[in-house]
């Protein structure tokens, strides 16, 4: 059931910006009341969408709202990929869309416009006779009265990071603007707001007082500051109040925040919304009076105005149920670790998976990936394997066991040592050869028991073993999705240690044993093995990883940047080596500005190096 907002739990950490209610002066000055719907959708599922539409629609209307919005592509989920390009996925989302107006007017609700985000095609341009017909497009209706009565095309079409919409679609070419109770609004999506010009100046022109923008923009650190700054920049550069409706929930390695905003046109907050969290957020506005006789024709970036007009006249004045508000705010760690819950929680149940698997080892990084899923699934959809080996700890054995009796999931000990004789006996193998079968021998332990049992096979591998390729093909990198893969192994600690100290301010037992998170981290294939025999130190090398992974710096701006030139040499060498076992780690949770997979893409035949030195 949709919810009117709520504050999310947990403590208070940036501090909001300060929050205008503003105060309605009745008579003479229209007011709107907007549904600003901040959910998940599934990429695919046009049935499940629709309904989720209907049943937020009917909130926000039995609520009286008087425009209902819903993120970028809500019909078809976001992003669709190559979906695009199958003019069959194309047309039946244009008729789910004909279908839902019709349902929406069928139930009651049609009078209240709709404002959603769905597939559409290319119809013939005059002006742009070089343009394809039929190419899709990433579009939003307006629908009212069981009709579709406005269209219109994303403008500016991202092409950088996970974004590939040059690949799949062609740019609209309109202002839309459409005419609510007396207030032109105009409206835009994401990219819109992210690229200069286009509809926000042309908004300012065509006189609008309210811009909506739709939106499903992915989450990475720090996003939610710089989106804030956006917004408020382009309220004032369009001269009128902007809403902001952002997507909430995840798809494949992506994950959406919400976080959404309305802000006045002098930058000031008057709405925002909590962050991974489903609400319906309504908020009353004074908004100024439609001109009688509004600008047309072709406006910034060549944009022609395309008005349509639902409700010429304002409302009778009324008293706000809505003056808006500040959802509190979360600190950073929370953000993430937020993050990382609701992509694992969407990749698991929109693929229809009820439960998963993870080994167990005692160390962090599958310590955190248990406490993950924990949280994401509960404790009873949770099942992990502990596989000793003839070099595992005593302590090892006892934090997993420790983990399992503090978070309630199922752990079953598996010993491998007899498996590992077994293979010995028959092949000598010697040195990292002998090591990596006991990771290998893990690996076919838990893929088996996933397709005995049905659970989804967890990798618990960070970004730093990624990076530097400190993992085993088909042993440790196993498994149907990685929690932590976006995550640096200092960040792993941090947020380790972060739901231990939330976990203690609610009164409840630390789910991480205390021993995990102070013990050198060891793969244990050898007698005293540590981390540091093969690697820098994580605190280290994971700088140089941000600079030369996430930023792009080359060798020698890492070096200016006070790190030792030997070291640097060294790790930029195993990054570069390892990018064939990247292609074949599983996809997990993107958290930063740029992760492997989607955002990193590099040929795996490459002889060029950051170094200068022979391949």
């Amino acid at each position: 059931m949709a919810r009117e907002r709520r504050p999310p739990p947990g403590p208070r950490g940036r501090r909001r910006p300060h929050c205008v209610n503003r105060t309605i002066r009745l008579g003479g000055v229209p007011q709107l009341r907007l549904a600003l719907n901040q959910i998940d959708s599934t990429v695919g599922d046009l049935p499940g969408n629709a309904d989720a539409v209907l049943r937020w629609t009917r909130h926000g209307v039995e609520r009286g709202a008087h425009l209902v919005v819903f993120p970028e592509m809500m019909l078809t989920g976001y992003p669709v990929e190559d979906l695009a390009l199958r003019s069959s996925f194309v047309s039946a989302a244009r008729e789910a869309l004909r279908g839902l107006a019709a349902r929406l007017a069928a139930e009651g609700l049609g009078e209240t416009p709709v404002l959603l985000g769905y597939l559409d095609r290319a119809e013939a341009v005059p002006e742009r006779p070089w343009q394809p017909v039929g190419t899709p497009q990433n579009a939003a209706a307006v629908l009212h009265r069981g009709r579709v009565v406005l269209s219109f095309a994303k403008h500016h079409l991202p092409n950088y990071g996970v974004f590939d919409e040059f690949r799949y679609f062609v740019p609209g070419e309109t202002l839309p603007v459409v005419r609510v109770h007396g207030v032109d609004v105009a409206l835009a999506i994401c990219e819109d707001l992210w690229q200069d010009g286009g509809r926000v100046p042309a908004a300012r022109a065509a006189g609008a007082g309210l811009l909506v923008a739709i939106n499903a923009s992915p989450y990475e650190v720090a996003k939610e500051d710089v989106r804030l700054d956006l917004v408020r920049k382009r309220a004032q550069e369009a001269g009128c109040t902007l809403a902001y409706l952002a997507m909430t929930g995840g798809q494949d390695e992506l994950v959406y925040d919400g976080d959404s905003l309305v802000v006045d046109r002098n930058g000031e907050v008057l709405l925002r919304g909590p962050q991974f969290e489903e609400e319906c957020l309504l908020v009353d506005l004074e908004l100024p009076p439609a001109a009688a006789e509004p600008p047309g024709g072709v406006v910034e970036d060549g944009l022609r105005i395309d008005r349509v007009t639902l409700s010429e006249d304002p409302l009778p004045p009324y008293e706000p149920a809505y003056p808006g508000g500040l959802a509190p705010a979360l600190d950073d760690a929370e953000v993430r670790y937020r993050a990382l819950v609701t992509g694992l929680r969407a990749y698991v149940r929109k693929n229809g998976f009820g439960s998963v698997l993870i080994g167990l080892s005692g160390g962090v990084d599958s310590a955190l990936c248990a406490v993950l899923a924990c949280d994401a699934l509960g404790a009873e959809h949770v099942f992990a394997l502990s596989m000793p080996s003839a070099y595992s700890s005593e302590h090892s054995r006892t934090d997993a066991e420790e983990l399992a009796a503090r978070t309630g999931l199922t752990l079953r000990t598996v010993p491998i040592a007899p498996m590992f004789d077994a293979y010995m006996g028959a092949v000598g193998l010697t040195g990292l050869a002998e090591e990596n079968l006991q990771s290998r021998l893990r690996g076919t332990l838990l893929m088996a028991v996933s397709n005995q049992e049905g659970h989804i096979v967890l990798a618990p591998g960070n970004k730093s073993e990624l990076a530097v390729g400190y993992s085993t093909l088909y042993g440790d990198s196993v498994g149907a999705y990685g929690p932590i893969k976006d995550l640096y192994k200092t960040g792993v600690y941090q947020l380790a240690r972060w739901r231990n100290r939330a976990a203690a301010e609610r009164g409840e037992t630390p789910p991480i044993p205390e021993n995990t998170l102070v013990k050198p981290p060891s793969a244990e294939l050898r007698p005293g093995q540590v981390d540091t025999d093969s690697l820098p130190d994580y605190d280290v090398l994971d700088r140089v990883l941000e600079l030369y992974v996430d930023r792009d710096t080359g060798r020698e701006g890492i070096i200016a940047a006070g790190f030792d030139p030997e070291l640097v040499t060294r790790v930029l060498r195993l990054v570069d080596t390892a990018e064939y076992k990247r292609r074949q780690y599983p996809p997990g949770t993107k958290i930063s500005p740029k992760v492997f997979g989607k955002d990193r893409r590099l040929p795996l035949t490459n002889r060029w190096r950051e170094d200068g030195l022979p391949t």
